[in-house]
């Protein structure tokens, strides 16, 4: 997701020569949920941030693991977060090599890449992010910035950071105002919550139309009145 990002929004061509785009530029240190295999490792590491990376898919992160190899800053957690802790969970590995993998089943998602699905379902156990970064010990100090690219548990994601949540300058999420998943968190309701916690958008990309209406979303938040980790 922030790869497709940056590049529509900021200007960073992928794969060429990274730039310094002006939000990455702001960033003290990220924390990214749904990381994926790290493609954006490269751009974080051309401005020397911290970063966490937190992905839930076994043999994903055994990727991952092995594409951050020798990066200093950069390390990975292999974790499921919601708002609860220890749920078992149904977790649909999706077949563009996991990347629209959810907890929560297809809906109109189908109708935008009919091309993906869901090739296989594994049962993992939850976190919340508020366990994690206590159990880790994690400094928020070091990581203003929450990249969250969960497709359609954003919302679970960001509750089960609990007061966390007010220690990030920046969020940057993924929002659908239609049911993408089934059951999934929309636009309005992320919008209440992100208002509710101090936050206001500072920018957003349409990145993605349904036939029948409405929209995919990048949408990047900053805490008002932000002056360091809370």
């Amino acid at each position: 997701m922030l790869r497709r990002f940056l590049k529509n929004v900021l200007g960073t061509p992928e794969p060429q020569p990274l730039r310094k785009p002006s939000a990455l530029a702001l960033f003290r240190g990220v924390i990214h949920v749904g990381a994926n295999i790290g493609q954006e490792r490269d751009l974080y590491e051309a401005h020397e941030l911290p970063v966490i990376w937190i992905e839930p898919i076994p043999d994903v992160f055994d990727q991952l693991t092995a594409r951050i190899e020798g990066y200093a800053r950069q390390r990975a957690l292999q974790c499921l977060l919601t708002d609860r802790d220890d749920v078992e969970y149904p977790f649909h590995v999706a077949s563009n090599g996991g990347e629209s993998s959810s907890i929560f089943e297809l809906a109109k998602h189908r109708d935008i890449w009919p091309q993906i699905g869901f090739e296989r379902t594994l049962t993992l156990t939850s976190t919340t992010l508020k366990s994690v970064v206590e159990r880790e010990r994690i400094d928020l100090a070091l990581y203003d910035t929450l990249i969250i690219d969960t497709q359609g548990s954003e919302l679970l994601v960001l509750r089960g950071a609990a007061e966390h949540v007010r220690a990030f300058r920046f969020i940057e999420t993924e929002v659908a105002d239609f049911e993408a998943y089934a059951g999934c968190c929309q636009l309005p309701e992320m919008t209440r919550f992100m208002d509710a916690q101090g936050f206001a958008e500072r920018r957003r990309i349409k990145r993605a139309g349904h036939p029948g209406g409405g929209s995919y979303y990048d949408i990047l938040y900053e805490r008002q009145g932000w002056a360091g980790a809370a």
